[in-house]
């Protein structure tokens, strides 16, 4: 133990200089980011690939843990979370509208044409509307999106158009827009727990469901559906967000290192998300699933109606813009 005395000769002499020089060593960072995703999702391999850009570019001062499975918390309690302060990350999409109307934008049926089109939305004036009113009323920031594989229409006849509906008993998730939607396009709309489908498809309950191809795959649905009608009557995105207390922690230049590290897991999902729905659709396909076109427009007119009826008055104008496309 140094006694003051000899504290002050060492000074004098120059030795303790540099000790007190040393600049203290910045306080390392770890984001927590959680998700309802499985390790195999792009989501979930998009996450991690963001956590590792985030680390290089941040020299591994700003670390990222990736929780898949929901097992940080459920997708609702991770958003209440980032609110409070006790979370810090999550990939989330229309549940936002809980706080955000506009977040509902994310997923109207038939308001996107294809994947160029959405994207068109997502990353232009709509899409920075919706980011801005998600920061400001639910205190989160989106900082990427990720696509979602369009929902498409299985069944045991081929369907082309609305008209062959025709009462088709279909399950739908208890979502009002959905059965509405469905309703006016012709079938018969039955609310659902997703668990109780692939019985009720191989009993006769119902007659069809409707799913992005990856929930088609790993329900096995090909045992009990014949058909793929690639009606894509929902194209969505979704966002991979930070808590707003997280970010206004960070300095103005890990900010642009994590607005970098989300930029190139952006682009790597996308890879993912291509490559993915082409081999979905390969193996579908192999199992004995046969892939039927639609008239899309036939579909889509059909249902703007019951859309414009069904979505707040806030988002209105804008699903009657995309909608004149």
């Amino acid at each position: 133990m140094l006694t003051g005395l000899t504290f002050k000769k060492l000074l004098l002499a120059g030795i303790a200089a540099p000790l007190l020089a040393f600049p203290a060593m910045a306080q390392d960072i770890t984001l927590k980011l959680g998700h309802l995703a499985n390790e195999d999702n792009p989501w979930h391999k998009a996450a991690v690939k963001f956590g590792e850009e985030v680390s290089s570019l941040t020299d591994g001062r700003i670390a990222v843990e990736v929780f898949p499975n929901e097992s940080l918390g459920r997708e609702m309690d991770l958003i209440n979370g980032m609110q409070l302060g006790t979370a810090d990350m999550t990939i989330t999409g229309e549940s936002l509208q809980n706080w955000a109307p506009l977040a509902a934008l994310l997923a109207v049926p038939y308001a996107y044409t294809s994947l160029e089109h959405m994207d068109e939305v997502a990353s232009g004036e709509i899409g920075d509307m919706i980011k801005a009113q998600i920061i400001e009323n639910a205190q989160v920031r989106p900082i990427a999106y990720f696509a979602r594989g369009p929902r498409n229409l299985t069944s045991n006849r081929p369907i082309t158009s609305p008209d062959e509906l025709g009462g088709l008993k279909l399950r739908v998730p208890n979502v009002p827009l959905f059965v509405n939607v469905w309703q006016a396009l012709g079938a018969a709309p039955t609310p659902m727990a997703f668990s109780e489908v692939f019985t009720s498809l191989q009993n006769g309950t119902i007659d069809a469901q409707e799913n992005p191809l990856a929930l088609i795959k790993s329900a096995s649905f090909n045992e009990v559906q014949a058909y793929v009608n690639l009606t894509e009557h929902v194209r969505s995105w979704i966002y991979l967000t930070i808590s707003e207390m997280t970010w206004e922690r960070l300095s103005e230049a890990d900010q642009a290192a994590v607005m970098e590290a989300a930029a190139r897991a952006q682009a790597y999902e996308r890879e993912l998300f291509t490559a993915d729905e082409v081999a979905l659709a390969t193996e579908l396909a192999d199992k004995g699933m046969t892939f039927v076109e639609v008239d899309a427009a036939a579909f889509a007119a059909a249902a703007q109606d019951a859309v414009l009826a069904n979505v707040s008055e806030e988002i209105r104008p804008i699903v009657e813009d995309l909608f004149a496309r």
